[in-house]
């Protein structure tokens, strides 16, 4: 059976902030979400502390500084692009991969059925990427994702080590899954194990130990599987092809709270223009757009949630058209009188850009009529990428920033103006 190898990097986001910055090597680090409201990344230093993920940061900002911890903004545009980097490096290196998320990949490890072969390639593979891009990543290597997962998780556990784990003894998985809390285990969780507890299911060996039929029928073929790739058995294969998306959703939370519709729409203007981009980057056409806008739920005012779609004529990528429909959805579901905390936009019903499927009714068609240039968005999107941002009239630039970010890093591989100066 061929054996898998996922491919995990450490501490992604803090990871990302030390290439630049080597005096940060051993500082605690912590990322912040959008509007810096709370703590969504940490290095190790900073777990050691106690930092809690999910923390707000008003909450820990004094104790944390005074400790010298060092804390940043997120920067999805250098998170993404190392991410990028590393998954490149890991294409070159097999013939089939699954990137399963922005820090990590499966790795199909064919023709390697020796464990001393299969963790040489990991210290290779470890060595070159931290080399080439200065991210350290930890290595598991078994025979199915599930175990893959376990074995990434114990080199995570381990202070010292190599960072690569192959588990493929029967004793030594044995070994690790009596030591495996169940809500460990890769889809599991922690409200799951609670049933399995009451049937007295702690730990990953007794999992593997139960009957898949018994655990079929009380809980789901889902389990099921997560019990036989435990067992060795290859349930879940690599996808070497991501999924398309079913849905597009771009929104955020305001660090100041809006009342006014002429202040909202720029704004969400900018959330339809950012999904455009993103649905024709996945090659996509969309049928409906949707505007949500809620109030805080944490508020002593009245609460408000709007929610309002638009169908288009025919499916579209145009963000003419879509900043058409989004101007239409959001007149119909805001309501003045609240202050909004949050807004998004929503693009669903797709389809391939290559297909175009007309209304045979357009004339009594109650839906936004369909504007589609495939040559101008394609010009477009190429100035952006460059850098020579065009903006759209509703956009207006002045009140495109909904969030607030005090303490991003610079763009230091995507922007000209952030690279690096040697002294």
């Amino acid at each position: 059976m061929t054996l898998l190898a996922l491919i995990d990097c450490d501490n992604f986001y803090a990871s990302c902030e030390r290439v630049f910055r080597p005096d940060l090597r051993t500082k605690p680090i912590v990322v912040l979400s959008n509007n810096d409201g709370c703590v969504i990344a940490r290095s190790k230093e900073a777990k050691a502390m106690g930092i809690k993920m999910g923390v707000p940061w008003f909450q820990i900002e004094r104790t944390y500084l005074a400790q010298g911890g060092q804390v940043f903004s997120s920067n999805f545009a250098l998170y993404g692009d190392l991410s990028g980097r590393v998954m490149h490096i890991l294409e070159g290196m097999v013939n089939n991969i699954e990137v399963y998320s922005i820090d990590e990949a499966f790795l199909d490890l064919q023709h390697m059925q020796a464990n001393s072969h299969a963790y040489e390639f990991g210290i290779h593979c470890r060595n070159i990427v931290r080399q080439w891009v200065g991210i350290p990543v930890r290595i598991g290597i078994a025979s199915t994702k599930t175990l893959a997962k376990i074995a990434s998780h114990i080199t995570k556990q381990k202070i010292g080590g190599t960072g690569v784990l192959c588990l493929r003894q029967q004793h030594h998985i044995d070994h690790a899954l009596k030591n495996l809390p169940v809500h460990e285990i890769w889809g599991v969780g922690r409200n799951l194990s609670k049933r399995l507890n009451d049937l007295n299911i702690y730990s990953g060996y007794d999992l593997m130990q139960s009957d898949t039929r018994f655990i079929r029928d009380k809980f789901s073929i889902v389990l099921e599987r997560t019990v036989r790739e435990l067992r060795g058995e290859q349930c879940l294969k690599i996808q070497s092809r991501a999924e398309l998306k079913k849905q597009i959703i771009v929104s955020r939370s305001f660090k100041k709270r809006i009342n006014d519709l002429e202040q909202l729409r720029p704004l969400v203007s900018n959330f339809a223009v950012r999904a455009s981009e993103k649905l024709r980057h996945e090659g996509q056409k969309c049928l409906q757009v949707s505007v949500l806008i809620f109030t805080s739920p944490f508020s002593n005012h009245a609460q408000y949630k709007g929610f309002h779609s638009i169908q288009f004529s025919s499916p579209v990528s145009d963000t003419r058209s879509i900043l058409a429909g989004v101007k239409k959805a959001l007149n119909n579901c805001f309501r003045p009188g609240y202050s909004y905390a949050k807004a998004g936009v929503v693009l669903s019903q797709f389809s391939q850009h290559s297909i175009i499927q007309g209304s045979l009714f357009d004339e009594m068609d109650q839906s936004i009529e369909a504007k589609q240039d495939d040559g101008l968005m394609r010009c477009i999107d190429a100035m952006n990428a460059k850098q020579a941002q065009v903006y759209y009239a509703s956009q207006f630039p002045g009140q495109l920033s909904s969030t607030s970010k005090m303490m991003t890093s610079p763009k230091y591989t995507t922007n000209w103006l952030d690279l690096p100066i040697a002294n």
